[in-house]
């Protein structure tokens, strides 16, 4: 009974950690999504898609610098830019990055620096 009393206090621990852990404090990514932004990297997505949430986590409360396209709303917008899938960042002059990128692809992608931890 001790034991698996000990290792659910381990897995719940490990959880609470790995959650207070893994997010980016508030703002530590605002000057790099304004770059982005500068640079008119705009990032296509769906309310639903589990990989644009990720990648919106990944910038934290930042995210609201980010020029993003809900195609659920914007459906012809995303047409025209021959958005396929899900997250689809597309750059001012047209390249496209289907998928989750992360920040460090998007750091070169856009030229802009991240900062350091």
């Amino acid at each position: 009974f001790l034991f698996i009393i000990s290792i659910v206090v381990f897995l719940f621990g490990g959880v609470i950690l790995m959650s207070v852990v893994g997010k980016p404090k508030p703002g530590q990514y605002d000057d790099f999504a304004k770059c982005i932004a500068e640079k008119k990297l705009t990032m296509y997505g769906a309310y639903w898609c589990s990989h644009c949430k990720a990648e919106k986590a990944r910038f934290g409360d930042s995210f609201q610098y980010v020029p993003y396209v809900e195609c659920t709303i914007e459906t012809k917008t995303c047409l025209d830019k021959g958005v396929n899938s899900y997250p689809t960042w597309i750059a001012a002059d047209g390249a496209k990055y289907e998928g989750e990128q992360g920040l460090e692809k998007l750091a070169q992608i856009s030229s802009c620096s991240l900062p350091s931890k």
